[in-house]
């Protein structure tokens, strides 16, 4: 007997599997609220030269507000106040002609800057000025943070193949609110930096090893609605993210808002399940037997397990050496394992490259950043409703393909509508990111499909390092663009269709038992049976 048909035995989509994904929803909705927390809490509003050092007496201080910053503060060619530079003195003579301002001395500002609070309370920037000169150091903030996710994908995806899904996980859980918590009461940037960094590590475990446990415990049948359902959570996060920040506009109180729900997953960490699979997968078969005992009781199949030996469990899953332990480089040791790894890497890599520098370059909708925020959340929606509706009808491969090759094809397109139309751009650059968003609801529930049990999480774990890298590359592509307009769009086109390419060489998963050893990959898989075709005597 497979374990595949033992999961249908117990009912595999009952309460016990409603249960652990809806535990599973609490932590992985701090996950997009973390994510694009930086569009926020590093915002940069407008911003002058603070001018009182240009008091000079009652002259200056009988004038207006806009007048004290016509004298005051030069105007760029836009025809805007310029941010970061501001006259050696007041120059009166402006009131009465503003547009001779040629040759006047200029000097940086002096005593730090005012901001316009209208938008933010408080920010990145505002706390710790950084702004002109500094403003690089407020970009890194998100590249700091992803080059944590990037190495927390590598260390949590050994890890917890190594030790086990649910202590793993609750060491992310701990180490987030921690440095989440942290981060909000950092006293300086440098602190700030280093705190981001670490709470990109402990996000990292939270994202990869919660789809792994939904996947591992859900039978075939509803392993498509099961990965796609529990996205959901990332639509929902990205949506609630700008009505939070609307109410909270100050950014130390917003991190700890954003981070406040994992005090309750930690809590509901106690009823998880450890996977079953991999219990057998390392030999222990009656921690295993446990679990699938509290399964079947939740689901109301007692008389199976009852049935059910401690030490049948050990041949339902066939391991060479069940105290072997895994690493990345068994990723690499055998021809067909080797073949997914570097395929899946370029997928990965193409997708979320491609999804993230969309998202930098597709023009905004008009609107307040808040509404602009909350319009790309539930935009998402149809692209996982699409996903739903044809990932079982014409497969995971196909969909992954299809996918990445029309959001290709839409900054393709975009390069040629001219500037002038604004809709039509903004419309098409939308429906790219729909696309692009579709492929990355699949690229999880594929990879999860395509990784053995044994290797799973290093599996996982290597492509969601690989992906951070591609969304740490797509800031420097848009730089690009200074060489030539056209050159980002024709790069993140050609990454896009070598990533649709590469998927369309990969295995098809659809209906087909999760691989449980690296022997599986290597040969080829067949599609799931019922319980009843394949027997085995308890």
């Amino acid at each position: 007997m497979k374990f595949e048909n033992m999961l249908a035995e117990v009912n595999g989509f009952g309460k016990f599997q409603i249960r652990t994904i809806l535990l599973l929803v609490i932590p992985r909705v701090t996950l997009p609220l973390h994510f694009l927390l930086n569009n926020f809490v590093a915002g940069i509003p407008s911003h002058h030269c603070d001018i009182s050092s240009l008091d000079d007496g009652d002259i200056f201080r009988n004038l207006s507000q806009a007048e004290r910053a016509i004298v005051s503060i030069p105007v760029q060619e836009d025809g805007t106040q310029s941010s970061c530079l501001m006259f050696t003195e007041p120059q009166y003579h402006l009131l009465l002609n503003s547009t001779n301002i040629t040759e006047l001395p200029t000097v940086p500002c002096r005593n730090g800057w005012v901001y316009d609070n209208s938008t933010f309370k408080s920010t990145l920037a505002t706390d710790w000025d950084l702004v002109c000169d500094s403003r690089r150091a407020n970009r890194a903030t998100a590249t700091i943070f992803f080059m944590g996710v990037m190495l927390g994908a590598a260390v949590f995806g050994y890890l917890s193949d190594r030790f086990g899904r649910k202590i793993m996980l609750l060491m992310s859980y701990i180490t987030t609110t921690f440095f989440g918590f942290a981060s909000a009461f950092s006293h300086n940037f440098a602190m700030y930096a280093v705190m981001r960094f670490c709470t990109g590590v402990g996000l990292s475990g939270i994202s990869i090893i919660t789809i792994v446990l939904c996947v591992e415990w859900v039978d075939i049948n509803h392993r498509t609605a099961v990965g796609i359902l529990i996205s959901l959570d990332w639509s929902f996060g990205t949506v609630m993210l700008p009505v939070l920040a609307y109410f909270v506009k100050d950014w130390r109180y917003l991190t700890v808002t954003v981070t406040s729900p994992l005090f309750l997953a930690i809590v509901t960490w106690w009823w998880l399940p450890e996977s079953a699979r991999w219990l057998i997968s390392n030999g222990k078969v009656q921690r295993a037997h446990f679990y699938l005992n509290k399964c079947a009781q939740m689901n109301g199949r007692e008389q199976f397990v009852a049935d059910l030996k401690p030490e049948v469990l050990s041949k339902v899953i066939l391991v060479e050496n069940d105290k072997r332990k895994y690493s990345y480089l068994d990723l690499f040791r055998t021809p067909r394992m080797r073949r997914v790894a570097l395929l899946t890497g370029v997928v990965w890599f193409g997708v979320t490259c491609t999804y993230y520098g969309i998202s930098f370059n597709v023009s905004g909708f008009g609107v307040n950043i808040y509404l602009t925020q909350f319009i790309y959340g539930v935009s998402e929606v149809p692209a996982k409703l699409f996903i739903f509706l044809t990932l079982n009808k014409i497969g995971r491969r196909l969909n992954q393909a299809g996918t990445l090759f029309m959001t290709g094809l839409c900054i393709l397109c975009n390069m040629f509508i001219p500037p002038d139309k604004g809709p039509f751009r903004t419309a098409v650059g939308a429906l790219g990111k729909m696309f692009a968003e579709a492929a990355f609801t699949t690229i999880f529930l594929y990879t999860t499909e395509l990784y053995p049990t044994v290797m799973r999480q290093n599996g996982l774990g290597f492509c969601s390092f690989i992906a951070r890298f591609g969304v740490s590359v797509s800031p420097l592509i848009m730089v690009l663009e200074e060489v030539w307009g056209h050159l980002p769009n024709t790069i993140f086109t050609l990454v896009a269709f070598v990533g649709g390419l590469s998927a369309s060489c990969l295995p098809e998963t659809n209906n087909i038992r999760l691989p449980e050893t690296i022997e599986d990959v290597e040969r080829t898989r067949s599609r799931s049976i019922s319980s009843s075709e394949e027997e085995a005597p308890l």
